[in-house]
C-alpha cells in the first residue's frame, strides 16, 4: 500500500502503471452499457423495428414500474426554500468576491445559475481573471497572474451546483467528500459522518457538517488557483477559512479589510434568529458554510417533461424522446444503450465510479511521469483498480450543463454521448477542434492518456454501436430532463442578488457579465 500511495502521488507512476496495466489487460472488465461485455456485434436493431407510439407508450409505462421511477427525486426529501433566511444569506455569500483571498472570484464565478450552475467553460478560471467579473467564453487569465501560462488554471470541469441535494454518497468527480455512514462523536452519540480531504480516508471529518453540500461548500476556498490565491500560501486549509470568517466579521486579524462589516452580521443575525449575538459568535466558518450549502441544496430543479410524462401526460414527449427513452432503459442485449446501468434512478446516477477512457486535457492534477494526468477516485483511495474512474454524472438539466466530462472534453452533447457507447473510438478519434477555450494545455497527450485510461484493468468498453438517428433520439430525450427554468432568468431571478449597492456596499459582490458586457 505504501508503494501504491508513492505511485499515486509521487509522479512516478507513469512507467510502473504502463507495465502493470499491460500484463492485466487480458483481465479487462467488459462490462454492459456504463460496464457492458465485449461484444462486437452490432446492436442497431429494436426488438421491435417499427413500433406505434401507442406500443412505446406501453413499452415505458412498463419501463417506469419496473425502475420503480417517480420523476422526482426529491419527492421524500425537504429541501431549503430560496427565499428563506438562510438560503438568502447563503445567496449573498455566494456571489461574494470576499470570500476569496485576494477578493477577486465568488463561488459564483463558477458555479452562476445563469451558465447552468457551471461556467459554461471546458475548464474553469478562478483567481487572477483579467475581467474578474466576466463568465463563460471570454473568460481568460491575466497574463500578470501566478501560475500564468496562455491557458486554463483550474484541472477539472465545474461540475453544476443544481439539484446538489439529490447527492447522498459523494460530492466533486473523485468523491473526495463522501458519507462513510453513522459515526459516534466524542460523547457517543450517532451522526452521519463526512470524509473530507482533510481527514484520513474513511474517517469523518470533525468540521465536516451536517450535509454533504455544507462539507464541500468549504473547500473552493482552500485551493489556490480557485478561490484562494498565492498570497495565503503559509495558512492550511482551515486557517485560511477562520481569516475569511474574520474578513466578513470585521474581526481578529483581519478586522478592518472590509468598510462595511456590520453589513455582513446584520445578515447573519436574521438567517441565525440571533439579534444579539457578535461578530465573533455568528460569522464562523462553519455558519459560513452552513448558508452556503443552503443556497446550493434550495437549487432545486427538475420539473422537466420526462417527469411530466411520468406523472401521466404522454403527450409531455414527442415521438422522437420516447424512442430515446425506450433506448436509454433498454439493455444492449435487447438492443438498447443501457444508459440506465449506471444513470439509474430518478436521480440518473448510481453515484459509483467508472473509467470510460474520458479524454484528460488541461493541466490535470499532478500525476503521470509528466505530472499532467489525473488518476480520479485511485486519489482518494490509493487504490490501483479505482484509476482514471470518475463520477457517474446525473443527468437532470444535463443539455444545459456542458461542457461534458470530468475535464470538459466535449462541449456538444451528442459527441459526449457517442464516446459514452463506445469509449475506444471516442479516445482514439477525438477532435480537439471543437473547444473553443484559448490555450487548453496538453491536447498533444490525449492519446497517450487514452491508452493508458482504455488499457486499466477496470476499463468499461460498452462498444455499443448505434446509428446516428438513434443516437439523436437519446440526445433528444436527455433534453426531456431539462426544467424550463435553468434558462429562464426571471425564473433564476431569487437565486441571483440584483445589481445594486445596497446588496453590498462594500463593493464586493459579484455583478457578472458575459463577453458582450450583459448582465447574466
Amino acid at each position: 500500500m505504501e508503494h501504491l500511495v508513492e505511485d499515486v502521488y509521487g509522479h512516478e507512476l507513469g512507467n510502473d502503471v504502463k507495465k502493470h496495466i499491460i500484463t492485466t489487460v487480458s483481465t479487462v472488465l467488459l462490462l454492459s452499457g456504463c460496464g457492458s461485455s465485449n461484444d462486437d456485434n452490432n446492436n442497431t436493431n429494436n426488438p421491435d423495428p417499427t413500433p406505434t407510439v401507442a406500443e412505446i407508450d406501453q413499452q415505458l409505462s412498463a419501463i417506469i414500474d419496473s425502475h420503480e421511477l417517480t420523476g422526482n427525486p426529491f419527492a421524500q426529501r425537504n429541501m431549503p426554500d430560496i427565499n428563506s433566511d438562510l438560503a438568502q444569506l447563503g445567496k449573498h455569500l455566494f456571489f461574494s468576491k470576499s470570500l476569496s483571498g485576494d477578493n477577486d472570484v465568488a463561488c459564483a464565478s463558477c458555479h452562476h445559475p445563469m451558465l447552468g450552475g457551471g461556467d459554461n467553460l471546458t475548464l474553469p478560471i478562478g483567481v487572477g481573471a483579467e475581467l474578474p467579473d466576466l463568465l463563460g467564453v471570454g473568460r481568460l487569465h491575466d497574463a500578470s497572474a501566478e501560475h500564468h501560462d496562455g491557458g486554463p488554471t483550474v484541472p477539472r470541469n465545474s461540475p453544476s451546483t443544481f439539484n446538489l441535494g439529490g447527492w447522498d454518497q459523494v460530492l466533486f468527480n473523485d468523491g473526495r467528500v463522501e458519507s462513510i455512514g453513522k459515526t459516534p462523536d466524542a460523547a457517543g452519540n450517532d451522526g452521519f459522518g463526512i470524509d473530507t480531504p482533510d481527514s484520513p480516508f474513511t474517517i469523518a471529518d470533525p468540521h465536516g457538517g451536517n450535509s454533504l453540500a455544507q462539507a464541500q461548500a468549504r473547500f473552493p476556498v482552500t485551493s489556490n488557483e480557485e478561490m484562494k490565491g498565492f498570497n495565503f500560501s503559509a495558512k492550511n486549509n482551515q486557517q485560511i477559512r477562520e481569516y475569511l470568517a474574520m474578513r466578513i466579521g470585521g474581526y481578529g486579524e483581519a478586522a478592518g479589510e472590509l468598510d462595511y462589516p456590520e453589513f455582513w452580521l446584520e445578515k447573519f443575525k436574521v438567517a441565525f434568529k440571533q439579534p444579539n449575538a457578535t461578530a465573533e459568535q455568528l460569522i464562523t466558518e462553519q455558519n459560513i458554510s452552513f448558508a452556503l450549502g443552503q443556497y446550493e441544496l434550495s437549487q432545486v430543479f427538475v420539473n422537466n417533461a420526462w417527469a411530466n410524462y411520468i406523472a401521466g401526460d404522454t403527450d409531455a414527449l414527442t415521438e422522437q424522446q420516447k424512442r430515446g427513452a425506450k433506448l436509454f432503459y433498454t439493455s444492449k442485449e435487447d438492443g438498447g444503450a443501457n444508459c440506465a446501468s449506471c444513470h439509474s434512478g430518478d436521480f440518473f446516477t448510481d453515484e459509483k465510479f467508472h473509467n470510460i477512457a474520458a479524454p484528460q486535457i488541461g493541466r490535470g492534477k499532478g500525476d503521470g511521469d509528466t505530472t499532467h494526468d489525473d488518476f480520479g477516485r485511485a486519489r482518494v483511495t490509493k487504490a490501483m483498480e479505482n484509476l482514471y474512474q470518475f463520477r457517474t454524472p446525473t443527468l437532470l438539466n444535463v443539455a444545459n450543463t456542458g461542457p461534458w466530462m470530468h475535464s470538459g472534453a466535449y462541449t456538444d452533447l451528442k459527441t459526449s454521448v457517442k464516446h459514452s457507447l463506445n469509449p475506444l473510438h471516442g479516445i482514439n478519434s477525438y477532435d480537439t477542434s471543437q473547444l473553443t477555450q484559448p490555450g487548453i494545455q496538453n491536447l498533444d497527450k490525449v492519446a497517450d492518456y487514452g491508452q493508458l485510461a482504455s488499457s486499466a484493468p477496470n476499463f468499461q468498453n460498452s462498444a455499443i454501436e448505434l446509428d446516428d438517428a438513434q443516437v439523436d433520439d437519446l440526445v433528444a430525450f436527455l433534453h426531456a430532463l431539462s426544467d424550463p427554468c435553468v434558462t429562464d432568468r426571471t425564473c433564476l431571478a431569487p437565486w441571483i442578488p440584483t445589481d445594486d449597492a445596497a446588496q453590498d456596499p462594500n463593493g464586493f459582490q459579484l455583478n457578472a457579465v458575459d463577453a458582450n458586457g450583459d448582465a447574466l
